[in-house]
């Protein structure tokens, strides 16, 4: 319901009513602006991106803010990380209203995050965070579009996992303190991750037959997927390693392999990783898992006996993190051709020959 009445001071004032009820109205010299805006207002109905113009006006903060609160249904940790980005959202757009977000303002907030020496793995998943916050706006209906797209995105920004050799993985081991000696197995031979290995339970071992079934990470919380929950065989030596060390410390953690945090865990690494010749200054706990990937390679290991191992949810992950470490395969393919070539009819062979004359 729309319509323009000429007002005693001789403006126009157009007004109609949303879907809800509510009347809407604003003042203008002409007639013909007043017919306009109307009209503005009509198409965008039609097209399905009319939004209130007062819910328009909120604010970035003020939408993070009830994004955060009903995103906070989800599992601790998912929601800590999801506040962490928040902050960083509203620290450059918080005062802005959602509507005036161009994607424009995306692109160069995505360059002098990059520029002031985030990661490029880190401005992407920040860029991914403001895309989903502002597409759960599109669906409330309080903006018609999102500035975030495939053309603002700064690119995942992928990088080849460093993997570590043998060696150095011994020297690790040796390097840190006897109690976290297991988390190193658990990382190198069994491919667990960080908060895995630290929430790992003794009952989540099966020593006799060597196999580690990773049910919760730290502190106690379930894995999120029935991937992430796949078993993971060890051989027998490992499994007496572990049973050796759970014996040692079963007075202090008696639920627990390890018993110490991700956080006391990774300081550990940063600790030892300058005593081992060769590591980067940036070697994680999480490289430990790159050299249980390259080990399986390095044997013979399918995509798929990796994908499995690794516990990813598809081949393409695996791929794409570890494709360049599977072996060269030029000369496999080159002979495939040459047996081709050697059992082709010599009579062929012949009429194809260069004229000798």
């Amino acid at each position: 319901m729309a319509s323009i009445k000429k007002r005693a001071d001789c403006k126009y004032r157009a007004r109609y009513r949303d879907a809800a009820g509510r009347e809407h109205a604003r003042h203008f010299a002409r007639k013909v602006d007043a017919q306009r805006w109307l009209d503005g207002i009509t198409a965008s109905v039609a097209a399905g991106t009319y939004t209130d113009p007062k819910t328009a006006r909120t604010t970035v903060a003020q939408w993070c803010d009830m994004w955060v609160a009903g995103y906070a249904t989800r599992r601790v940790s998912t929601v800590r990380q999801a506040r962490v980005h928040v902050a960083q959202i509203k620290a450059e757009f918080g005062a802005m209203p959602l509507s005036a977000v161009r994607p424009s303002n995306v692109r160069s907030w995505t360059s002098r995050l990059r520029d002031g020496g985030l990661s490029e793995s880190y401005v992407y998943a920040l860029h991914a965070r403001l895309a989903q916050v502002f597409a759960d706006a599109v669906h409330d209906g309080i903006v018609p579009r999102s500035p975030c797209s495939r053309r603002t995105s700064p690119g995942p920004g992928r990088q080849r996992a460093y993997a570590a050799t043998t060696d150095q993985v011994w020297a690790l081991h040796a390097a840190v303190r006897p109690q976290l000696r297991a988390a190193i197995l658990l990382g190198a031979f069994a491919g667990l991750r960080l908060a895995e290995a630290c929430g790992l339970r003794v009952t989540d071992v099966d020593f006799m037959r060597g196999i580690v079934h990773p049910e919760v990470q730290w502190p106690a919380e379930p894995l999120k997927t029935e991937i992430s929950r796949t078993p993971v065989p060890i051989p027998a030596s490992m499994a007496l390693e572990l049973s050796a060390h759970v014996a040692q410390i079963g007075s202090t953690f008696a639920d627990l392999v390890l018993g110490a945090s991700p956080w006391a865990l990774e300081r550990a690494i940063r600790a030892a990783r300058g005593k081992v010749d060769g590591l980067p200054p940036g070697f994680r706990y999480h490289d430990l898992r790159h050299y249980f990937a390259s080990l399986l390679i390095a044997s013979g290991a399918d995509v798929k006996t990796v994908q499995a191992r690794l516990r990813h949810a598809s081949a393409k992950t695996t791929l794409d993190t570890y494709g360049h470490l599977w072996p060269d395969r030029d000369e496999s393919t080159r002979a495939a051709v040459e047996a081709v070539f050697a059992v082709r009819n010599p009579a062929d062979s012949v009429r194809t020959q260069p004229d000798a004359r």
